[in-house]
């Protein structure tokens, strides 16, 4: 049956679930903006085609007739899901997508009630970003009770994707917290702290990644904060990179960069996927300042992004879909992740 929907299927993260789908006997419909690589893939594939921009209200509504559900992975999603979301309330279609914009998260979650209402589920953040992540905080939240903050770290080990560089560019020049359950605009690379991943301590800066906000509608923890790891000799450049940072705002600027990042950026090869590894650290304090660690180690991010969205897609089939907002972890629970194969999660 071609009763769900791969939007973007001609992207970089796209197109590998779209392969990896059929390889585990899927067959979605391929649908995008540009008609040559999205007819070129399915074809290749077998697969149905449908072409449609975002803008096409009436067009969107005639791709997903019919549909159960839409992976969307045209990102940036914080300019791509609205319309997507949209369109979903509307027909009557689940919508996922694989984003880590802050942005998009609150402005599903915001969309709940009219999700309830029309029967859809609205579940981002179905990849790397952030379904190893939220199952690590609702793991640390089970383990620790009436935790009060959150401190989440990754270590990726490996190149990215336009796509996704595209999206750290629009997310770069401020950060971002939760305190008190309220999110907080901080200065870019705002706070530097170390984390162990295994090897030692080691830097990591503060970035603006989507847990700030999954993490506390899965948990409740009221304080959050997300760490990137960098490399020890980066630590010297950090301050420069502050200053820096906000120059990226002007257009002319940013423009460049993004011109230059469609141009360069291709992402992570096959043999990059297979062998790299990505490895998340969270801990957890309450009240009385009782601190517990755990730490997840799985496949590299993209391949796992494929894992996690194909998992959640066949969820979905399956029939285990709630009409409203979620999280992964918030719907399926904290051992969602440990489905995956090449995961594994320690506790200190």
């Amino acid at each position: 049956m071609n009763d769900w929907i791969i939007y973007g299927a001609n992207g970089y993260t796209g197109e590998l679930i779209a392969r990896a789908a059929v390889a585990a006997g899927l067959r979605p419909q391929l649908a995008g903006r540009n008609a040559s690589a999205i007819a070129a893939l399915a074809h290749e594939l077998g697969l149905p085609h449908a072409i449609c921009r975002l803008e096409d209200r009436a067009g969107l509504g005639q791709m997903l007739q019919g549909a159960r559900l839409v992976l969307h992975c045209a990102g940036p999603f914080q300019e791509t899901s609205a319309p997507m979301i949209e369109a979903c309330l509307q027909m009557g279609v689940h919508y996922l997508d694989i984003t880590g914009e802050i942005s998009v998260f609150e402005a599903a979650a915001k969309q709940d009630t009219a999700a309830r209402q029309a029967g859809v589920m609205l579940m981002p953040g179905v990849g790397f970003d952030v379904v190893p992540s939220d199952c690590l905080a609702a793991h640390l939240a089970r383990r620790l009770p009436g935790a009060t903050s959150l401190a989440l770290a990754f270590l990726a080990l490996g190149s990215i994707s336009r796509g996704t560089a595209i999206t750290m560019l629009t997310m770069a020049t401020r950060g971002c917290e939760r305190r008190n359950g309220q999110l907080i605009t901080t200065p870019p690379l705002h706070e530097l702290r170390m984390f162990d991943f295994g090897r030692g301590p080691q830097p990591c800066v503060s970035i603006p990644w989507g847990d700030v906000a999954t993490a506390y509608y899965t948990t409740g923890i009221p304080n959050i904060k997300v760490f990137m790891a960098i490399p020890r000799r980066a630590q010297r450049w950090i301050d420069l990179a502050r200053r820096l940072l906000p120059i990226m705002q002007l257009p002319a600027i940013r423009g460049s960069l993004r011109h230059l990042i469609e141009r360069r950026l291709r992402g992570p090869d096959a043999t990059t996927r297979a062998t790299g590894r990505s490895i998340i650290v969270g801990e957890v304090t309450d009240a009385t300042s009782q601190r517990v660690t755990s730490r997840l180690i799985g496949p590299e991010g993209y391949a796992l992004t494929v894992q996690t969205a194909l998992l959640i897609v066949q969820r979905v089939l399956n029939g285990h879909a709630t009409a409203g907002f979620h999280t992964p972890a918030g719907l399926y629970g904290p051992d969602l992740i440990c489905e995956v194969p090449g995961v594994t999660r320690s506790d200190e």
